[in-house]
């Protein structure tokens, strides 16, 4: 088999699927066999030169499908429809928010599915074949494939809550210690997943508003059930974006309240002292004339003078509540 399919699968509209083991059977393909599924790894040259020669697509059309980068979206091109999709990276220490694309070239006879990176959405499409359950239509296949993509971005979503929920709980506790770059991170992750799950919703409905030869009305209604997932995901993206907002402002509130707390203290500190050391400083000048001088009991009738006078000034604060 050619380098860089990964499956070449032909539906049996029963829910099961017949691979294609050798490439001079697919190059034999015919409509009338079956509904075809290709699903290819596009950064392999070999896969890439196999769909270029399939005649499938234009050359600017195969530069759109193989792109580096591509953002979710659906157009209409010679041959059937293209589809670009994303799915949360759940790859092995991969971050969620890296989504992976996967590309669709879509007509009533065959899909064209590509990636660059493993996607398990896929994988258990394949895996329902085996025991009959899988689709039995080009229409059923994208509808599931969406689905799918969908689906996973739950879990992902959830931790994002519960993470923000703890921030929250460590708001009421200012002794303990805040994770400022976790926050920050958190509200990253949440933007980038964003960005590409606001223009996949505008696909999908663009989808479900138009009708395509291969896409059967039928399958209109689960499309529409993962439209208002996705929908559902994107309110609590913006939910999480604002309580991550408030969080930070939160943090921010308490950390000027706690320093304008500090700033206080140190004034009023300073406003009590300050007589004090005007009075020691001015005594404490090396010249003739200073009074008591003589006097044995000069000494402690200053330091009486002085914590009078500190005892005045601060019943004096008192009396204008800045104590």
């Amino acid at each position: 088999m050619i380098n860089g399919l990964l499956h070449v699968l032909i539906l049996d509209e029963q829910g099961g699927a017949r691979a294609i083991e050798n490439s001079t059977e697919l190059q034999n393909w015919q409509p009338e066999h079956g509904k075809l599924w290709v699903h290819m790894d596009y950064s392999q040259a070999e896969a890439v030169e196999w769909l270029e020669q399939s005649n499938l697509l234009t050359d600017y059309e195969l530069e759109s499908l193989i792109a580096d980068e591509t953002r979710p979206r659906l157009s209409k091109v010679t041959n059937g429809n293209m589809l670009f999709l994303r799915g949360v990276n759940l790859n092995p220490a991969q971050s969620p928010e890296d989504m992976v694309s996967l590309r669709l070239f879509i007509n009533e006879n065959i899909v064209v599915t590509t990636r660059k990176r493993r996607l398990l959405s896929v994988q258990d499409i394949v895996e329902s074949f085996d025991g009959s359950n899988g689709p039995c239509t080009i229409s059923e296949l994208v509808c599931q494939l969406a689905q799918n993509l969908t689906s996973r971005m739950q879990a992902v979503i959830d931790n994002l809550d519960d993470t923000l929920d703890g921030f929250e709980d460590e708001i009421d506790e200012p002794n303990k210690g805040f994770d400022h770059q976790s926050l920050a991170q958190i509200r990253r992750q949440t933007i980038a997943l964003k960005r590409y799950l606001r223009p996949q919703k505008e696909a999908l409905i663009t989808l479900l508003n138009n009708k395509y030869k291969w896409l059967d009305e039928d399958d209109k209604a689960r499309l529409n059930e993962t439209t208002n997932m996705l929908i559902r995901y994107l309110e609590e993206l913006d939910s999480s974006i604002e309580r991550a907002q408030i969080i930070q402002q939160a943090i921010t509130s308490q950390v000027s309240e706690q320093l304008n707390q500090r700033m206080y203290v140190m004034s009023v500190v300073a406003a009590l002292f300050l007589p004090l050391g005007f009075l020691t400083g001015l005594l404490g000048v090396n010249v003739g004339g200073i009074p008591g001088t003589e006097s044995p009991y000069a000494f402690s009738l200053f330091i009486i003078f002085l914590v009078v006078l500190t005892v005045g000034i601060g019943i004096y604060f008192k009396n204008k509540k800045w104590l």
